[in-house]
């Protein structure tokens, strides 16, 4: 994951409802938006072309694809977790536009925890976000992710357990 900056991941028995996850950061680059308009076969000029992003008044640098803005918040979730299977559902909106060259940071904040039915272990729902450093926040949402027995915290599931009618 070159260009990312992530932090560990929480130890076991730490996830709990309010708890912060362990932010990402990264700086966007015209390579990997070039390399990700071939994959997607966008041919929409403003993720490569200067020129084309200036005659839309976009500003002088080229906008960062839409996937690639939430891949970075999914990779995020994937650190937090263990894996980018342990992702059950991912619901955003986007509000800005993301540059060339800007830094961004993935967050987010466990809003709840619920058993898992039909499977171990618990369903931890999450507040999520990515901003430019320093500045605006450029998509917002939620996602559900899978989480061990082992990493939620006792008193987090005795709560959750005690609420069951």
């Amino acid at each position: 994951m070159s260009g990312m900056q992530v932090r560990p991941a929480p130890a076991a028995s730490d996830i709990c409802v309010g708890m912060q996850l362990p932010p990402l950061e990264v700086v966007t680059s015209v390579e990997k938006m070039k390399t990700t308009a071939a994959l997607l076969q966008d041919p929409n000029p403003i993720h490569f072309d200067v020129r084309a992003v200036q005659a839309l008044g976009l500003g002088d640098r080229p906008v960062n694809q839409g996937p690639l803005n939430m891949g970075y918040v999914m990779n995020m979730l994937a650190a937090f977790t263990g894996s980018h299977d342990c992702l059950r559902r991912f619901r955003v909106r986007f509000l800005a536009n993301v540059a060339a060259g800007d830094r961004v940071r993935a967050t987010g904040v466990v809003t709840a925890l619920r058993a898992s039915e039909g499977l171990s272990g618990y369903l931890a729902e999450c507040d999520v976000e990515l901003s430019i450093v320093g500045g605006r926040a450029v998509l917002r949402g939620t996602a559900t992710v899978a989480v061990e027995t082992a990493m939620v915290a006792a008193d987090a599931i005795r709560t959750e357990e005690g609420n069951k009618p």
